[in-house]
Order: structure tokens, then sequence, then C-alpha cells
């Protein structure tokens, strides 16, 4: 079975040779060219993931893969680095970083291990615990992050119910902050709040990013659902008043078109 994929990995290499060699397409590509293009594939697959759709899941990660080794092979034309190395450097990285099974370390459950891959990392030359947190993030996935790793040094709430009184906290901040009609404060508590609701999410066991996805989702099912309504009765939405939507929002809500 190992063989097996391995003759499958060294067709998808050889396959992105023939195509950088012979594809003008291709030939013409720079890491930066593909940096777009990766992070459209990226969101492609959070989408399969959303949706729990396993066949556009499985596209998905080929497609990924295929810009994993299109980077490698760029690497290699300007002499950097090849494929090899980079299966080698992540293999290495795992075995260093799980002393607990390549190791005789002795770590009892989840957040033991957390907790020693971040003092490893700084072993290594990390600066800061919150180092290994991409500048380019998106905030709301970047919140989720900063907050788990900050607390794999003990930073963090001992129970939801703290989390919730911050979030209280932070509202009332924010209500201060309107009545002062000042944008940036009223900017600052914003971002207060929603870091602070990150944080209970987190404490809940939610997925925040995941969760307002889903509403993202959930919101556009049903605005479109109000726009078929709307054409059925030969309606333009546009110039409906607030009631009117209202109403074709609670038939979308309830699913009766």
């Amino acid at each position: 079975m190992d063989n097996l994929i391995g003759d499958k990995f060294l067709r998808l290499v050889k396959i992105m040779d023939e195509l950088r060699e012979k594809c003008p397409w291709d030939k013409k590509q720079t890491i930066e060219t593909l940096r777009q293009l990766t992070i459209e594939e990226t969101y492609e697959l959070v989408d399969a993931i959303t949706e729990n759709d396993w066949k556009n899941l499985k596209e998905e990660l080929g497609d990924l893969m295929l810009h994993l080794v299109f980077y490698s092979k760029i690497a290699q034309e300007k002499r950097e680095f090849n494929i090899g190395e980079v299966i080698d450097g992540v293999c290495e990285k795992l075995i260093s970083r799980h002393p607990h099974i390549y190791g005789d370390l002795k770590l009892e459950n989840e957040a033991e291990v957390k907790q020693n891959w971040e003092k490893i990392k700084l072993k290594e030359g990390k600066k800061s615990v919150l180092s290994g947190v991409p500048k380019s993030l998106p905030a709301l996935v970047k919140a989720i992050r900063i907050q788990e790793k900050s607390k794999q040094v003990g930073f963090e709430w001992e129970n939801a119910n703290q989390v919730w009184e911050k979030v209280s906290e932070e509202i009332g901040e924010l209500k201060l902050a309107v009545e002062s009609k000042n944008i940036s404060d009223i900017e600052d508590e914003m971002g207060d709040v929603l870091f602070s609701m990150v944080n209970y999410a987190r404490f809940l066991n939610v997925d925040a990013e995941n969760a307002l996805e889903r509403t993202n989702k959930k919101f556009m099912h049903r605005f479109s659902k109000m726009e078929e309504y709307a054409a059925k009765e030969k309606k333009n939405i546009h110039d409906m008043d607030l009631d009117a939507l209202d109403k074709l929002w609670n038939l979308a809500k309830n699913d009766k078109i």
C-alpha cells in the first residue's frame, strides 16, 4: 500500500514537471502569482469541510496538493529546495515535536501535548508563543489562534462564566463608546467585544469561524428565498418597505416558499 501511494505521488510530481516544461500558463507562474490562487483553493477546501462534503473535500485536497508540488518545483528550479526536502523537513519536525511518541517523555493528555509543542517551538528559536500566528490570517481566525496559543502558557480563564462576565463588561464599554460618538473608541471596543465572544465560543467548544460561516450561509439562503418569493408575487424587492421585507423574511425563515 505504501509503495502504491508513493507511485501515485511520484506521478503527480512527474506531471508537474511536464506541465512546467510544456504548458505556456504553467511555465509563466511564480510563487507570487500562485499565492492568491492558493488562498482561493484553501477557502474552497474550507467550504467542503464546513458542508461535510466528502466528494468535494477529496477534490480540493488534490488541488491544494498540486499547489504544494508547484511551489516546490519552482523552488527546485531556483536551487532553493525540492519536494523531497519539504517532506523530510515536516517528518523531522513531527518527530522532534512528539517526544512522547518518538522519545521517552510522558504526557497525559491533549492539553499537555499542546503545551509541550509550544515549549519545543520556543527552544527551536521562536521568540514568542504568538510568533507562529500568520500576519495575513483573517481577523476572526487569528483571534482563535492567539487565544489557543496564549492558553498554552496558562494565560486562560478558569471557566465559561468568567468569560461571559468579560463579554458583558466589554459590551458595557462599547455602549459608553457609542454614547461618546468617538469612532476610534467605538472601533476599539467593538473589537474587544468580538475578541471576547470568540473566547466565549472557545470555552463552549464552538468553532467561532465555523459558527459565523454557518450563519452567513443561513442568511444567504433565507435572503435568496425572500427574493424568490417576491419574484413569484411579481414584486420588486427593492421597492418593498421594511415591514413587507420582514414578512418575507419570516416566510423564508419558516421555509414556507
